[in-house]
């Protein structure tokens, strides 16, 4: 997925990260499936690697936290908020090893893991 159409562009390109969290995140059917919960943000490059996002739950009770690939997410102006084809059973099946207290974000195999598992390229390859 892109991040904007081609020739298209509504509004400031640019956008602080405190923006993007909280927003909504949209299923293939427009259904509200979660939320930007944090970016996670390559140190050397800058770019965007993951969402994590957060998704169930009432008033921050019973949420879930996924980490997804950042070329997952597509913004949607009618929306206000991310279009992504990850549906909520996807979510419930993906790895979820970054909650772990010694996560390494280094971990070039537990990496591979998760963008395996969304079928996304290697953010580090291209």
């Amino acid at each position: 997925m892109t991040h904007s159409a081609p020739g298209v562009m509504t509004g400031d390109p640019m956008i602080g990260s405190d923006r993007v969290e909280g927003t909504s995140v949209y299923g293939p059917n427009g259904e509200h499936i979660g939320s930007i919960r944090r970016l996670m943000i390559e140190k050397m490059s800058g770019r965007v690697t993951y969402a994590v996002m957060s998704f169930g739950g009432f008033l921050g009770i019973g949420e879930e936290e996924h980490t997804i690939p950042w070329n997952k997410l597509d913004y949607d102006p009618s929306l206000g908020g991310y279009r992504t084809d990850i549906t909520e059973d996807q979510l419930r099946g993906a790895p979820t090893f970054y909650r772990e207290d010694d996560y390494r974000w280094s971990d070039r195999d537990r990496e591979r893991e998760l963008h395996d598992y969304w079928k996304t390229p290697y953010y580090w390859g291209i």
